[in-house]
């Protein structure tokens, strides 16, 4: 007999009694604060003298804890109150009290109830509830064995919007969900979604999945306690509590012990985009704590890392970190008695240790424990400045941070990482974080022939004959990749909604290349290019030209580039010309004379490109590489790599990862094409990095493979809805969970399908338009659930909306529909034409909702278009229906207004910088607006 949730709970239960959790019975918000007053006087007895809050008294905490959102209430949890005295009460003083003990995390009060009820928007239940001194600290939901875990979390979001938020289920700091077979954590954050949720494991990345195993590793009342104390990082620009995930904290406790107990070095390897700056913000937080270490230098290797790395720092604590290239600020905060931690890079701290004059004045410093933190410690620690470290340092104890550690097979002039920081104190692998979903695994294609007698450029995968200078640097070469990257793009960046990377081998190429894309790309394609000059072109191309030695070491940090020296001419006024190019597109005003601020602005609209700057058409769609942004440049929405240069082992998966981000599901995996034959040195790296199983793991299946397993689920889900149109007709909600799940499974898998250049309708058993009919059904599904003010078994399910939208449903798209329907004269074929367009528009998630006003264009606006040629008509539909969606917007805009009593021009600007800026208003903002009558 299948275990039901009821039991599932009562064991929970049962268990969290064994681990000192008092069972109490608490039905509703009036208990739960009943509790609350007995539970803070018996953690703050002892400064209350043994007395008990008065009414007023407990109705000041309850006022302040009620105050502010779900963030401020993270502070105020770890904050003391002064509560003021009452007339009824004899105290001493007034006390200081606290609501959760972070310092002695043991030593609080621990408590389990279950089924409280909570009225907001509607009327809820919470399964299992921890309170910590009274309030609930940790919510945990479960469902029975064989229900997907997801619908727990999706549970808890709908919690969240109806009736957690004003109440003290705002408090909570951790959620666990649970299926009896697999269970995971995740913090308190209403940003999230499910791919931020995690399993807890041991040391060794082992999953403790079953709910009796991670309730005693992890709900253990002191294990609990310190995760909430030192664990949860209070993100201060996003305003989110982060939890950390378990290699984090292993490898957070393993440097923490180490300088407990030691002075010796040590290094974590964890691999690249599995969160690196959070573990040692984290890292450096702890030690910090230790009386006996002075300082906590945290050094990244490269300046565009600073960028990236001192923003990510100021996130968790605002203003924590000076991120200037100015030295003697450097030297002042290591003078700075009372700044603990200081962030900076080994180019500046270099220049600070190395200069008689600064090493004067922070000479205290040199004999004191002082811990350093090194980011990417693969690359910035084989050279004379960590020598310079040392001596500099004498009693200072080195950590480093790194994906791709260097080992006895790719070792730089015979030393190795372990060589530098002796071992490895935790390590996390890339097959780990692909399984853990915290990356995205590959999709790797090789692109090329050659042979010796002629050059052909096919996209077969064969291992190229002769692997030359001449035929590698070809005009005629490039040109053919040019055209296939054009022709490839869109496939492979889900029609521009991601974008592009393009590392090529030398600067030479990297120019030729950005010639060839300004010659042949569309209009509203933007490519720019990065890269750094020489003093000397003809020796930096030979420098810059990789063979097999060097291509695994993108950047030595040893070699510091100073932009501002004389260069060559040359190559200035290439990029000078590249970088007017970029200011026209742009409206930008950079040259070479700022080629920081113009590395940043590339940075940042690469990053961007699916906020503001796609808004404006300023993105950039592919980026030109030769080394930089190869390490170290993190951007989700990029999703594809194409390479013409040889890379391995370390240089090679640093590269391949700059596209593994996770981008919810329009992002499955990244998307690697080679136009190398770099197919041994993939498995080769792979091997060094990941383990026995890493390919089976990191790659992406065939799209043979792909399409078989495609086949079986679509002739499974065809067998059990054979026709879309009758999906309407379900009125059984069990078998409309059925749809959604059947459906959702076989989408996800057509993503994965359409991602591949060989992708064709005709290799499915499924037309393009009953793909489009069975999306509908599955969106009115969704409306419907939506429109409903009664509870649904649909209510949890994930609609996974991401892989719902349509590639070529956009502007100019809409306009090619509108414009076919024009040279039709037959009625009955016009009204056909029309109903297929409105059936496409209702199957894309974000046109469906501009059906009606869609509809009225065609029947009001559309037939006053005189008939001309189709150039000229496509113009006029264009003007038309831009003016006419302008009305539109105005009226809607009007209306609103009227019925809010807003002034028409203060919405306006209201909409204006939330279409920027993407951020709602806030709400004090909105309630602070004129509200006369207009």
């Amino acid at each position: 007999m299948c275990q039901s949730e009821q039991q599932l709970e009562n064991n929970l239960i049962k268990q969290l009694n064994g681990l000192g959790f008092e069972s109490v019975k608490i039905t509703d918000t009036q208990a739960l604060e009943k509790n609350l007053k007995i539970q803070l006087e018996k953690i703050n007895a002892e400064v209350l003298e043994y007395k008990k809050f008065s009414d007023t008294e407990f109705q000041q905490i309850l006022n302040h804890l009620k105050k502010g959102n779900r963030f401020e209430k993270s502070h105020t949890l770890r904050n003391r109150l002064v509560v003021k005295r009452s007339e009824d009460t004899e105290l001493t003083k007034d006390p200081s009290i606290i609501f959760f003990n972070s310092d002695a995390w043991c030593q609080n009060l621990y408590q389990v109830t279950h089924q409280i009820t909570q009225h907001g928007k509607r009327e809820n239940r919470y399964d299992v509830t921890l309170l910590i001194n009274g309030l609930p600290l940790v919510q945990i939901e479960l469902k029975r064995r064989g229900v997907e875990m997801k619908q727990a979390f999706n549970q808890i979001n709908r919690y969240q919007h109806e009736s957690f938020s004003g109440t003290l289920f705002d408090y909570v700091q951790i959620f666990v969900i649970s299926n009896g077979i697999n269970t995971k954590y995740y913090s308190n954050n209403p940003k999230q979604d499910f791919s931020q949720t995690f399993f807890w494991t041991d040391k060794k990345n082992k999953k403790i999945a079953k709910l009796e195993d991670f309730t005693e590793k992890f709900l253990e009342k002191c294990q609990l306690s310190q995760m909430i104390a030192e664990y949860i990082v209070l993100a201060q620009a996003d305003k989110i509590p982060m939890v950390l995930r378990p290699y984090q904290y292993y490898a957070a406790k393993a440097i923490e012990k180490r300088v407990k107990e030691s002075v010796k070095n040590g290094y974590i390897w964890h691999t690249t985009g599995s969160g690196k700056t959070l573990t040692s913000f984290k890292t450096a937080q702890l030690i910090i704590k230790n009386p006996e270490i002075k300082k906590v230098i945290f050094v990244l290797d490269r300046k565009d890392l600073d960028i990236q790395t001192v923003k990510e720092f100021n996130s968790f604590s605002e203003n924590s970190v000076d991120g200037t290239d100015n030295t003697k600020k450097l030297v002042k905060q290591l003078q700075d008695t009372s700044q603990k931690l200081v962030v900076t890079t080994i180019q500046k701290l270099d220049r600070a240790i190395s200069r008689e004059h600064y090493v004067n004045q922070f000479e205290d410093l040199q004999n004191e424990r002082v811990v350093i933190i090194f980011d990417e410690c693969h690359r910035s620690q084989f050279g004379k400045t960590h020598k310079a470290i040392k001596h500099c340092f004498q009693n200072s104890q080195l950590f480093g941070f790194t994906g791709t550690p260097i080992l006895a097979e790719n070792h730089n002039k015979g030393i190795t990482t372990a060589d530098v920081f002796d071992e490895c104190l935790h390590k996390y692998i890339i097959t780990d974080a692909i399984s853990d979903n915290n990356v995205l695994g590959f999709s790797v294609e090789y692109v090329g022939k050659y042979t010796k007698k002629k050059s052909d450029f096919s996209t077969d995968i064969i291992v190229p004959d002769i692997d030359t200078a001449e035929m590698l640097e070809s005009d005629k070469r490039a040109e053919k990749i040019t055209d296939y990257i054009l022709k490839d793009w869109k496939i492979k960046t889900k029609n521009g909604e991601c974008n592009a990377m393009f590392a090529t081998a030398s600067q030479k190429m990297a120019k030729k290349y950005y010639t060839l894309f300004q010659k042949k790309k569309p209009e509203n394609f933007k490519v720019a290019t990065i890269f750094t000059y020489n003093a000397n072109e003809e020796a930096g191309e030979n420098q810059n030209y990789e063979n097999p030695e060097n291509s695994g070491n993108l950047d030595e940090a040893d070699s510091v580039i100073d932009t501002t020296k004389k260069i060559d001419q040359h190559s200035r006024d290439f990029l000078e010309n590249c970088i007017s190019e970029y200011n026209q597109e742009m409206g930008t005003n950079f040259s070479t004379d700022t080629f920081d601020g113009y590395y940043k602005d590339v940075q940042k609209r690469v990053k961007d490109k699916d906020k503001n700057f796609l808004a404006e058409g300023k993105r950039i769609d592919l980026v030109i590489v030769v080394n930089m942004m190869l390490t170290g440049f993190d951007a989700k929405t990029l999703n594809t790599l194409y390479v013409d240069k040889n890379l391995q082992y370390h240089g090679l998966i640093q590269a391949y990862s700059r596209t593994n981000r996770l981008l919810g599901k329009t992002k499955p995996h990244g998307n690697i094409v080679c136009f190398r034959n770099l197919k041994e040195n993939t498995d080769d790296a792979l091997r060094l990095y990941g383990d026995a199983d890493a390919k089976e793991i990191v790659f992406q299946k065939s799209y043979p493979k792909q399409l078989e397993e495609f086949s079986e689920v679509l002739s499974e889900f065809s067998e059990k809805f054979p026709d879309a149109s009758e999906i309407s007709n379900i009125q059984s909600e069990e078998e409309q969970a059925e749809f959604v799940k059947m459906f959702r499974t076989l989408n996800r898998l057509f993503v994965y399908l359409q991602m591949s250049a060989d992708f064709s309708f005709e290799d499915i058993q499924i037309s393009e338009q009953e793909m489009q009919d069975y999306r509908t059904q599955y969106l009115d599904l969704k409306d419907e659930i939506q429109k409903s003010d009664k509870t649904s078994i649909l209510d949890d399910l994930d609609f996974e909306l991401e892989l719902i939208l349509q590639d070529t449903i956009n502007f100019d798209y809409i306009i090619s529909l509108l414009l076919s329907i024009g040279n039709i004269d037959s009625e009955p074929e016009r009204k056909k034409q029309i109903e297929k367009i409105l059936k496409q528009v209702n199957s894309d998630e974000k046109w469906r909702k501009k059906k009606d006003l869609i509809e009225k264009f065609i029947e009001e606006c559309l037939p006053n278009i005189p008939e001309k040629s189709n150039d000229s008509e496509a113009e006029d539909v264009e003007k038309l229906f831009s003016k006419f969606w302008d009305t539109e917007k105005k009226l809607a805009l009007q209306k609103i207004s009227k019925e809010e009593e807003i002034k028409p021009e203060i919405f306006e600007e209201i909409l204006k910088n939330y279409t920027y800026s993407q951020k709602l208003p806030q709400r004090q903002k909105i309630l602070s607006l004129p509200t006369e009558k207009i």
